[in-house]
């Protein structure tokens, strides 16, 4: 089929010549002019649908190469399937709410949130989010991308929002979302839950410490009485200092500290060195003795993990003359003032190719610990607020932010002798997505997903394996991810989002979320948009003469959280693909950059395969990341980054679009102003 037959139009009026930056609007122009791309939707109507869904970039700034880049994608996609007959539109669409916008906008107005009033913020987003969109619609349109631009999708938009209250809404009544005290990553400096997609791994300086955790006298016995050599030196060891040894990057959270993780199956050597004894595992041994400088040493014995279930320790912070006693009542025990024992239990993840074999447990700072908590019923402490900052409970450190205390806990392990190793090592390391700092494990109240619930994540695995990935090594990476990540954390304490619309009993205190109560507020909001949360009292929002389910109590109160973001872009399937008649589901086309296998691929997953059990895309192409030529990630910080615009002024906007042909999507995507001038020239040959 002949493309120019099929919009049956006139050739353009401008043959091809250099100077493209200045040619390039006008054609741009008389493509609207003469509505080249609406006449090409309307002569392929009723033709064989072949949809690719946009998923929306943030409307928090200009557009970057990167995005750019996966426009010219999306757009090369469309016209290739258009030409080829079949009926192809494009909705382009926006990610109007969450901490990108909201971020940009502070940095912008100078200010924190507790500085400026909910319902305000969210009146000055709005328009932020909305200027934003026009500018980027702009810029898209700049590159040649042809869709619908006068009528996209913004998730801010009210019947966008109703629909995340539906999709919600139908989760929740299923069973799969529930709230729970667990650690999850926290910005400080947002002051907000994070979930795994928001979060960036960078490399990053931390200290390293090589703690000794005194084993307790009674104990001790019991372990010598498990091997023969061990048992004739028990006086020895006793009189001395036997400990077993641990290894941590994240000194702040030995307040936490409620047990020791050791590995059923790895041996673990009993050390003596000086005047102590330290337990460790055997094949670590020598690493840990060389990088202590310590050359005289000895292995008394050995002892399988296993064995030392049970087995009790001083917390370093209460050591002292003589043997500390439990407690009783760990309910009333001060988490950091604590003067009990607590016990060695057993774990797979216990590493045997770093550190001493003897993990630190802090239930209340780690997925794994947490897990394991759970099974050992250990209790759950985290004592740091909001704002990173040791809480009441930390005496000695309260007030303190945690990567400050980093320093000071160090020297007070120093100052009572537990300290045996440390030095500063740089590894890779958490840190939030927007404000780029580096990120905790904090134990809090939040919303969750639960992803095992009626055998969700079994589901989504099934699910992977009918979508064509591509490249096929993608199925493998989505599918790791899916096979590990945690429960999704919903809840944000953030201003500008959808509200998570959970109400809450003054009597009973229960969370209510109920096919009623949700319809109630999907209508509201539909109507007036999510504002009305804010504006309106529970009772003006809730279904008239509503009653407690559990309590018959007449009075609520509301959830003041928002929504991860990720899950407003997530149910795109369900308010776009659904909702537009010319679109349709499931999509035949996803394409984005790699990383959203553990962002938008999954929660759209999660959220199509948990309310229809059904998957929203046939197929899924994944592309690379956008680098200099020497492999670095472009960025304004290091001084690399390119503009589309410096391109497009300069050069014209097909050098951009030629640039995206010639790569190879499947690795990192390389751009240099040298790399440019070589498409120049290919452009010239082409011409």
């Amino acid at each position: 089929m002949d493309y120019k037959e099929t919009i049956n139009l006139p050739q353009t009026p401008f043959p091809m010549k250099a100077d493209l930056a200045r040619k390039e609007p006008e054609i741009q122009r008389f493509w609207e002019e003469r509505k080249v791309y609406e006449t090409l939707q309307k002569k392929l109507k009723g033709k064989q649908k072949y949809i690719l869904h946009d998923g929306p970039p943030y409307a928090n700034g200009h557009i970057h190469l990167g995005t750019a880049l996966n426009k010219i994608l999306k757009d090369i996609v469309i016209k290739y399937k258009s030409r080829k007959g079949f009926y192809s539109p494009f909705l382009p669409g926006w990610d109007c709410h969450g901490m990108p916008i909201e971020h940009q906008l502070f940095q912008e107005l100078k200010i924190s949130k507790s500085d400026i009033n909910r319902v305000d913020f969210r009146k000055k987003a709005a328009a932020f989010a909305l200027k934003f969109v026009k500018i980027q619609r702009e810029e898209f349109k700049r590159l040649g991308v042809w869709g619908d631009w006068e009528r996209p999708y913004l998730t801010l938009e009210k019947e966008y929002e109703s629909e995340i209250i539906n999709t919600f809404g139908k989760l929740a009544t299923a069973g799969y979302i529930y709230k729970g005290f667990k650690p999850i990553y926290w910005c400080i400096q947002c002051e907000t839950a994070l979930a795994e997609a928001e979060v960036e791994y960078q490399d990053d300086s931390s200290p390293s410490i090589y703690v000794k955790f005194p084993v307790d006298p009674e104990s001790l016995s019991k372990l010598s009485t498990l091997n023969s050599k061990l048992l004739t030196l028990t006086p020895d060891l006793i009189r001395g200092s036997t400990a077993f040894l641990i290894w941590t990057t994240t000194p702040w959270t030995l307040p936490g500290n409620t047990a020791i993780a050791l590995h059923p199956d790895l041996e673990y050597a009993f050390v003596k060195t000086d005047n102590e004894v330290l337990i460790l595992a055997k094949v670590l041994v020598k690493e840990v003795m060389e990088k202590a400088k310590i050359a005289d040493y000895k292995i008394l014995g050995e002892i399988k993990g296993k064995k030392f279930e049970g087995i009790k320790y001083m917390h370093p912070f209460m050591k002292s003359r003589g043997r500390i006693h439990p407690t009783r009542g760990l309910a009333k025990a001060s988490p950091y003032d604590r003067k009990f024992l607590y016990s060695v239990i057993l774990a797979d993840f216990v590493s045997s190719s770093e550190g001493t074999g003897c993990v630190h447990s802090a239930p209340g700072h780690g997925e794994d610990d947490y897990r394991i908590g759970l099974k050992y019923h250990l209790p759950i402490l985290s004592p740091v607020d909001e704002k990173g900052r040791f809480t009441k409970e930390v005496k000695e450190f309260e007030g303190i932010d945690v990567f400050s205390a980093n320093k000071l806990i160090t020297e007070k392990l120093r100052r009572e002798g537990s300290l045996f190793f440390d030095e500063e090592i740089t590894h890779s390391y958490p840190h939030c997505w927007r404000c780029r700092k580096p990120v905790i494990f904090r134990a809090t109240a939040q919303w969750f997903l639960n992803v095992e619930h009626r055998n969700l994540r079994e589901k989504l695995l099934a699910a992977v394996e009918k979508v064509t990935w591509v490249p096929k090594e993608s199925k493998k990476k989505i599918k790791g991810m899916i096979k590990e990540r945690p429960d999704w954390c919903l809840s944000r304490q953030r201003y500008w989002g959808v509200p998570l619309p959970i109400f809450y009993c003054k009597k009973c205190k229960k969370p209510v979320i109920t096919q009623e109560t949700i319809e109630s507020i999907r209508e509201k909001i539909e109507k007036n948009g999510s504002d009305i949360w804010f504006l309106k009292e529970a009772k003006e929002i809730l279904p008239e003469n509503f009653k407690c389910p559990y309590c018959g109590g007449k009075e609520f109160s509301k959830e003041k959280d928002i929504l991860d973001v990720w899950f407003e872009s997530g149910i795109s399937h369900q308010a776009v693909l659904e909702k537009e008649a010319e679109l349709g589901y499931p999509a035949d086309l996803y394409l984005e950059a790699g990383d959203q296998h553990r962002g938008w691929f999954q929660t759209s997953l999660l959220t199509a395969v948990g309310t229809k059990n059904s998957i929203p895309f046939k197929t899924v192409l994944t592309y690379g990341f956008v680098v200099d030529s020497e492999g670095k990630k472009m960025s304004k910080s290091l001084g690399n980054a390119i503009s589309p615009f410096e391109i497009t002024e300069r050069n014209g906007a097909d050098i951009l679009r030629l640039w995206t042909i010639f790569q190879d999507y499947q690795a990192n995507i390389y751009v240099s102003k040298e790399i440019l001038e070589n498409i120049v020239s290919a452009y010239r040959t082409i011409r």
